[in-house]
């Protein structure tokens, strides 16, 4: 029940593999690349090639090498600590420092920032090697790691580049709070400067990276193949089960002729051998039907509470719980559960999980409360955010009273925590 598409498809083949009495009905053909490389080199044009030095054997063994080969080369892209240790290695010091140099680099975070500090990580007299080291690791590309956090980094960055406006540092060490709540006059005042020099200033840290590692982040995306396609036709919402990904399964001819012939009565072990399988492959069979049907009645039960959802965008998902979707097909709220989970739908608005359409209202209180739901809210903050083209980024406190003119209530605070759970910035960052 549990089971996404990949997960299932790999119980089946194990199944297959430990149960005689069950085999594929039927199977979409799929054809890898490496099977079309294959057919595509059965013809050799030189291998009735009077050259008495070329045989296709070493030549494939040969191909076989190159392609292990860059395989290998290609298969993890350069992360944050390959590249600087790929510069460090050019940098003309010698080897205890080079040491020293590689353990501060695999110290580092996928931001470029310490996980631990260098003092307490380098040991003896190797310590004295650090302060050199770090301010070596911090100038290579990118600039501005090896560093405590995004407040120092920015402050290494402004002190390395020698287009920094003057004053930079001294506002980045000392205003940077003030400067993310936009409070240029106050800056001004402390600093004994304009407030055209502030927003100058603004301008340049804008061009900098608070965390510099993550262009060299070795995370990779995470593909999913949706179980469940919605689609409109003739003004209705159409469930599509993914069953290509999933073989038709029945069971062998030749023990359902041993059990109906009543070959191998006479010998028992033969007999519960195949009752034994036959009885197994008839519960995973059944078992896999109920997983579909249970998948397409409760996502039924969603398409129709979140209609606004699939008719008009991400913004109108309301508010929803498990129970709901449960009472209404009549199942409990772990099942409700259980088949949400790792299940994905493709809809016109994107590929979402299926967990994704249960959101709590903004009030806390299920789908009983505010008819607004924190899903919905969270969507609409985007939508708020990117299409705003003002020159002064609308604060948190913008945003929270843009939503109350649409009739939804809800603090500065709760607007930063939306803000953040979508990963965009504050409007400082922004």
């Amino acid at each position: 029940m549990a089971m996404p598409i990949q997960e299932l498809k790999t119980t089946i083949r194990e199944e297959l593999e430990k149960n005689p009495a069950l085999e594929i009905i039927e199977e979409k053909a799929d054809e890898s690349l490496e099977t079309a490389e294959r057919q595509n080199e059965d013809y050799d044009i030189f291998e009735n090639s009077s050259d008495p030095g070329y045989t296709r054997r070493l030549d494939e063994e040969a191909s076989d090498s190159k392609r292990r080969f860059m395989e290998g080369a290609l298969s993890r892209p350069e992360n944050l600590h390959d590249h600087l240790i790929w510069q460090l290695r050019l940098q003309p010091i010698d080897p205890e420092a080079f040491r020293v140099g590689e353990l501060l680099i695999q110290n580092l975070d996928d931001n470029g920032f310490h996980i631990e500090d260098p003092n307490i990580l380098v040991k003896g007299a190797d310590k004295n090697y650090v302060p050199a080291m770090v301010e070596l690791i911090r100038s290579l590309d990118p600039v501005g790691t090896c560093t405590a956090d995004y407040k120092e980094s920015l402050t290494v960055q402004a002190s390395l580049n020698p287009e920094t406006p003057e004053n930079t540092e001294e506002l980045l060490v000392n205003y940077l709070d003030l400067l993310e709540k936009s409070k240029y006059a106050d800056i001004a005042r402390k600093m004994k400067i304009s407030q055209e020099e502030v927003l100058s200033i603004l301008d340049f840290i804008k061009t900098l990276e608070p965390f510099p590692g993550r262009q060299y982040s070795s995370s990779k995306s995470t593909y999913v193949i949706p179980d469940l396609q919605v689609v409109k036709k003739e003004g209705e919402f159409v469930l599509i089960l993914n069953d290509e990904e999933i073989p038709v399964l029945g069971i062998n001819p030749f023990f359902t002729e041993i059990m109906n012939n009543g070959k191998g009565k006479s010998e028992k072990n033969v007999k519960q051998f195949v009752n034994t399988n036959v009885k197994e492959a008839r519960w995973f069979i059944r078992s896999i039907h109920q997983r579909n049907q249970t998948l397409l009645k409760i996502a039924k039960a969603i398409v129709e509470f979140q209609r606004d959802f699939f008719i008009k965008g991400p913004k109108y998902l309301v508010p929803l719980t498990l129970k709901d979707i449960a009472d209404e097909v009549d199942v409990h709220e772990t099942t409700v559960s259980r088949i949400t989970t790792a299940k994905y739908v493709q809809t016109e608005w994107g590929i979402y999980e299926l967990k994704h359409f249960f959101s709590n209202s903004i009030s806390g209180a299920g789908s009983q409360g505010s008819r607004f739901s924190k899903e919905g809210v969270k969507e609409i903050i985007r939508e708020i955010i990117e299409t705003d083209d003002s020159e002064k980024h609308l604060s948190d406190q913008n945003i929270s009273d843009l939503l109350k003119k649409q009739g939804i209530s809800i603090a500065r605070r709760t607007v930063a925590k939306y803000r953040n759970e979508l990963d965009i910035d504050s409007s400082y960052r922004r």
